[in-house]
């Protein structure tokens, strides 16, 4: 608990020493964002999202750079090895970003250590969706099938993600025996549900709510607080009987540690500015985001928190990669 909040004083204190020597040159060259997701995955349409409202700001192209796998490890290897000049930079989520060295003792990164938060873009939280096959309606109706056919439904999900680990909050707080499928990405998962090749799956709405709006898979529950935007039809998983399974991802931009402070500040701006568009706002609504403004200290602030929360998860559920 101490290392954390020395981390957290460490980062704050990073991000308020601003001096204006870098980022009066800053950018002038492209700038990559890199995503350690598939494309098509809900953190490569926020980016996408984000990204050409920041290259006009910037003056520069900023390029979404796909790097997934390895359960978000090699995206993010990529931009601790890069170099620490505010070009190559990390769009991740909390949890994501967090759980990977809770569960891979050898990674050769710390995020809390080796990042430095740089702003906050939106938050979501999932959908949990199955087959139109699976002969369920809500989630009471699903977690009656699964215990009446243990070991015969599928989870699939993008190795070493949070829907990996709110799969197994769910798996362990209904008592249901499902096997698990792991793809390199979300999106192949997704892929396979609607091939009926799975029967469960979980998401955010960007991705999943249009294919339930269509018939193509059934949405039975969301792990908000409150019912969805856009998703008044779908009752929480508080609604559905299961208060524990609750949550909330953050999406952000990250950058290395030594990252300048100066370029953090003017980057946090300028995406904070882009978040208040009134444009900016609908079509992050319409994919089922709700943009957040913090700054890099709020953020730091966040992460700290986010930790202590998923240590205590990964314990309870037994999380492995």
């Amino acid at each position: 608990m101490s290392s954390l909040r020395g981390l957290l004083a460490l980062v704050i204190c990073l991000a308020g020493a601003v001096s204006p020597v870098h980022a009066q040159s800053y950018p002038n060259r492209p700038i990559r964002l890199i995503l350690p997701y598939t494309a098509g995955s809900p953190n490569d349409v926020l980016a996408r999202l984000v990204a050409p409202h920041l290259s006009a700001r910037l003056g520069q192209t900023v390029v979404v750079d796909n790097r997934a796998g390895g359960g978000t490890t090699i995206g993010v290897s990529a931009v601790m090895n890069a170099e620490p000049d505010g070009y190559t930079l990390l769009f991740s989520n909390s949890p994501s970003h967090l759980i990977a060295p809770l569960v891979n003792k050898n990674l050769a990164y710390d995020p809390l250590k080796d990042f430095v938060p740089i702003a906050t873009v939106g938050t979501s939280s999932n959908v949990i969706v199955i087959a139109n096959d699976v002969p369920a309606a809500n989630v009471k109706e699903f977690v009656a099938h699964a215990k009446a056919n243990p070991g015969k439904l599928n989870f699939g999900f993008g190795q070493g993600t949070l829907p990996q680990l709110v799969g197994e909050m769910f798996k362990a707080a209904a008592g249901v025996d499902i096997a698990n499928v792991p793809y390199k990405g979300g999106a192949q998962a997704v892929t396979d549900l609607l091939g009926g090749r799975i029967h469960m799956n979980i998401g955010t709405a960007s991705t999943l709510l249009p294919l339930h709006r269509a018939g193509k898979l059934r949405m039975i529950a969301y792990t908000g607080t409150a019912r969805g935007p856009d998703m008044g039809d779908i009752p929480t998983m508080t609604e559905s009987g299961y208060p524990t399974m609750v949550s909330t991802t953050y999406y952000g931009i990250f950058g290395r540690a030594d990252l300048p402070a100066d370029i953090v500040a003017k980057l946090n701006a300028q995406v904070n500015d882009i978040l208040g568009s009134a444009d900016v706002k609908d079509s992050m609504a319409k994919v089922g985001f709700e943009p957040k403004a913090f700054s890099p200290q709020e953020l730091a602030t966040l992460l700290a928190d986010e930790t202590r929360k998923w240590i205590a998860i990964v314990k309870e559920t037994g999380f492995q990669m």
